[in-house]
C-alpha cells in the first residue's frame, strides 16, 4: 500500500490581507472556522499565525491560546503547528507562545533573503527556540529555504538539540531565496534521506503559482504537501481561492491521481512520532 500523504494547511500567514482575498481568515474565530473546513477536506496539520485586529502580524500568546483552544475543540486530533517566523516579532518574542505546548512549531535554522528584506535567524535565537521546543515537548518543523539549512538541522540533531527524526520542509519560490528547480528539489530529498534515513518524512511548500507545482512534486515523490492561503491566495491567475479548504481539495485530488491515500490525523501523528491527542 502506498504511503499516506499528510496535507498541511497554512491558513493565514503574516502577509495576505482581506483586500488581497476576502476569504483570508484574520480573526481567531475566522481561523478556527477556516481550519475546520480544511480539516474536513483532508488537512491533518494546521500551520498557524495570528493577527492583530488591524490585520498586522503578531506573536501574542493570548491570541495563540484562544486559537489553540478552538482548534482542539473543533478539529479534534488535528496537529497544531505554531509559527515562530520573523515577521510576527523580534528576538525571543517569536517564541513567546511555545509554553502553550502546541504539537509542533516551525523552526527556521538559518537566515536568507526575502523579497524586500533579510529573514534573520541568528544562531543564538535558533538555539534558544530549539531549546524551548525541547523543554515543552514540541516537534520542530525545520524550514529549509536553502540547502545549508538541511545541513544545519543535521548538526543540531547530532548535538541533541532536536529530538527524534527531524521533519524538514523545503520552501521554494520565495523571491531572492531558493527558486523552484527540480534538480535542487531532488537533491534536497536525497540529502534528507542521507542524513536522517530513508524513512524520514519530509514536506514541500511552493509560493504563489508554484504551490500546485510543489504539491505535485512532493506527492509524486513520496513526501508530504503544504497548501493554504499563507503561500497562495488563488486557484489560478484569474480566480481567487474561495477558502483554504478549496486549496486542500486540490492537494487531495493530486494524492488520488498518484494513488496515495490522504493521511488521517491518527496516521499523521504516527508518521511524525506525535502522541495521540487526549
Amino acid at each position: 500500500m502506498a504511503k499516506p500523504v499528510m496535507i498541511c494547511v497554512a491558513i493565514t500567514g503574516s502577509l495576505p490581507k482581506k483586500v488581497d482575498n476576502p476569504a483570508v481568515p484574520i480573526s481567531v474565530a475566522e481561523q478556527i472556522e477556516s481550519t475546520h473546513e480544511a480539516f474536513e477536506a483532508g488537512a491533518t496539520i494546521v500551520h498557524a499565525h495570528v493577527r492583530n485586529d488591524d490585520e498586522s502580524p503578531t506573536s501574542d500568546p493570548e491570541r495563540f491560546a484562544r486559537l489553540k483552544e478552538g482548534l482542539e475543540t473543533h478539529c479534534p486530533g488535528m496537529i497544531v503547528q505554531f509559527s515562530t517566523g520573523g515577521r510576527s516579532g523580534a528576538g525571543k518574542t517569536r517564541g513567546g507562545m511555545l509554553p502553550l505546548k502546541p504539537d509542533m512549531a516551525s523552526l527556521s535554522v538559518g537566515s536568507n533573503n526575502f523579497p524586500t528584506r533579510v529573514y534573520e535567524n541568528p544562531p543564538d535565537l535558533v538555539d534558544w527556540l530549539a531549546a524551548e521546543m525541547l523543554e515543552y515537548g514540541i516537534k520542530p518543523e525545520i524550514e529549509a529555504f536553502d540547502l545549508s539549512h538541511i545541513f544545519k538541522a543535521k548538526e543540531m540533531k547530532d548535538k541533541g538539540q532536536l529530538a527524534g527524526t527531524p521533519y524538514v520542509q523545503f520552501v521554494m519560490g520565495v523571491k531572492n531565496a531558493m527558486p523552484v528547480d527540480r534538480e535542487v528539489f531532488d537533491f534536497y530529498i536525497a540529502t534528507v534521506h542521507r542524513f536522517f534515513g530513508e524513512d524520514a518524512p519530509w514536506c514541500a511548500a511552493g509560493i504563489g503559482a508554484n504551490q500546485i507545482v510543489l504539491n505535485e512534486w512532493a506527492i509524486a515523490s513520496g513526501g508530504h504537501a503544504r497548501t493554504g492561503m499563507e503561500d497562495n491566495i488563488r486557484l489560478d491567475r484569474a480566480t481567487l481561492a474561495p477558502s483554504n479548504a478549496a486549496l486542500v481539495k486540490r492537494a487531495v485530488e493530486l494524492a488520488e491521481r498518484y494513488e496515495r491515500p490522504v493521511a488521517s490525523w491518527r496516521e499523521a501523528r504516527a508518521l511524525l512520532g506525535l502522541p495521540v491527542a487526549a
